[in-house]
């Protein structure tokens, strides 16, 4: 597989965002600063709860399909590859690692069985959607971990994305969870959530590289960023982490990864979280505490590092 230079853009956006001039204007500047190669956009899924059966994937929280296909079409033409996750999340603020039922269907309790119907159908939309307007890859998902024991299911969703969309089809598992995934030979690539600490990559490359070994194929981070704030280093996964900006530290995590990613052959390219839509001004970049590098230390970190590539 090629390297995968990439970038998440507009992740969860709403109904109406994508058709802002912002929004392809957000894109032009996304290549120019980081020299992209590939871009992933997110539909957002909603259930009200972790224990909801139930996923809207057509409310004014999410974009249109109108919109998303202009947006796929409008990458394209800049020579940019476009890669689909359709990511479901939880109304009531609980992280979808949490979602959750018993392993055996009750009556009159949530089921697997219920809610893997409705994943498997926000899925296939979004396969459809991906087959008809070229996109180069998709990502069945992403953190789902309490699920992910439910092999036979998952292996279910990816036979019948199979069925609709005919090209790559991966899963993004999240971090630390890479080895807990038994059903990796049924995806195209591996692939997980890389927000390891500023001096762990080592410890975990080497864990994930024994994964790769074992199944055979290749892998890439999905997603992988540290936000610009004071002690997000130590902890890039956390996003509530509160502090002073420190777009030096960001940097200083970007160029941990790399160097580390750099040594081991089996790593085969990024996906950055993440990119704004509604971007700061530049003049407040160095302020700015959250996971976007624009305009920021690790910008040039991330061209200069997608540039060898």
């Amino acid at each position: 597989m090629d390297y995968i230079k990439g970038i998440t853009y507009g992740a969860f956006a709403g109904a109406g965002e994508f058709t802002r001039k912002q929004a392809f204007t957000g894109i032009d500047r996304l290549i120019e600063g980081t020299g992209a190669n590939y871009i992933i956009l997110v539909p957002n899924g909603l259930q009200d709860t972790p224990q909801s059966q139930e996923i809207d994937y057509t409310s004014p929280a999410n974009l249109t399909d109108n919109e998303l296909k202009k947006m796929i079409d409008y990458i394209h033409g800049k020579g940019i590859k476009v890669a689909l996750k359709p990511t479901v999340n939880c109304k009531n603020g609980i992280w979808r690692a949490h979602i959750c039922f018993f392993d055996k269907d009750v009556p009159c309790e949530p089921k697997w069985s219920v809610w893997f119907k409705a994943y498997t159908d926000f899925q296939l939309h979004y396969a459809a959607i991906a087959q008809e307007t070229g996109v180069d890859l998709f990502i069945a998902g992403c953190e789902m971990v309490q699920s992910e024991h439910r092999e036979s299911e998952w292996r279910n969703v990816i036979s019948e994305i199979r069925n609709v969309y005919h090209g790559p089809v991966t899963y993004n598992t999240d971090k630390y969870q890479e080895d807990n995934v038994t059903w990796w030979d049924c995806v195209d690539y591996i692939c997980s959530s890389g927000y390891y600490p500023l001096n762990d990559w080592d410890v975990q490359l080497d864990r994930i590289e024994a994964v790769v070994k074992r199944f055979n194929k290749p892998f890439f981070f999905a997603e992988a960023g540290c936000k610009s704030t004071h002690g997000s280093s130590n902890v890039p996964n956390d996003w509530t982490l509160q502090g002073d900006a420190a777009p030096d530290e960001q940097a200083k995590w970007y160029k941990a990864m790399f160097d580390a990613a750099d040594k081991r052959d089996f790593v085969r390219g990024f996906f950055l979280w993440d990119w704004r839509i509604r971007m700061y001004p530049d003049s407040d970049a160095l302020n700015d505490t959250g996971y976007d590098i624009c305009s920021k230390p690790a910008e040039e970190i991330v061209k200069n590092f997608y540039s060898t590539k």
